[in-house]
């Protein structure tokens, strides 16, 4: 597929989609995108509030346009908010391109989002909301992955790497 991001990052919160994305960004010279920022930026509000004031239907709607726009407009390194995979449009269109599921286990998840980080999704029981998210998200992320990259044990430059690797771009 020509045009479009050079990788698109995918995972649930705690991946280390932002952090990674941006040492990938930096190491293949291009800029670096997050549609969770798109979708901030485009309301004028955190993602919290949308949920709170809004509904996650309405975020979910902003969400399947920021990504859309961003395969279509952006060049560099993409990183996309954790239920993304969810809308079966947002997968078809991440079909072909050099996607990469960052798989991160749930003891490191909870460390890098922290059990009382403002995650609207996680805000009862992390723990067990986590595991119901990733039961329903994992097989989608399988599904749109060209490549699969675990982060367990490796620092973030560790698994900037492994992605430049599992998509021969190094």
């Amino acid at each position: 597929m020509t045009g479009g991001p050079v990788v698109v990052l995918v995972g649930p919160p705690g991946a280390g989609k932002s952090t990674v994305g941006r040492l990938l960004a930096d190491h293949l010279g291009v800029g670096f995108r997050d549609t969770d920022e798109d979708i901030v930026a485009t309301a004028g509000k955190p993602i919290a509030d949308i949920f709170v004031d809004d509904g996650e239907p309405h975020f979910r709607e902003l969400e399947r346009a920021a990504v859309a726009g961003a395969l279509t407009d952006h060049r560099g390194v993409l990183a996309l908010g954790g239920g993304a995979v969810m809308a079966e449009p947002t997968r078809a269109l991440l079909k072909g391109r050099p996607v990469v599921y960052l798989e991160v286990a749930l003891a490191d998840a909870v460390k890098r989002v922290g059990l009382d980080a403002p995650r609207p999704l996680l805000a009862v029981n992390p723990r067990q909301q986590w595991r119901e998210l990733m039961e329903r998200r994992r097989p989608l992320y399988l599904e749109v992955a060209a490549a699969v990259v675990t982060t367990e044990g490796r620092t973030p430059e560790q698994v900037a790497e492994a992605v430049l690797e599992s998509l021969e771009l190094n």
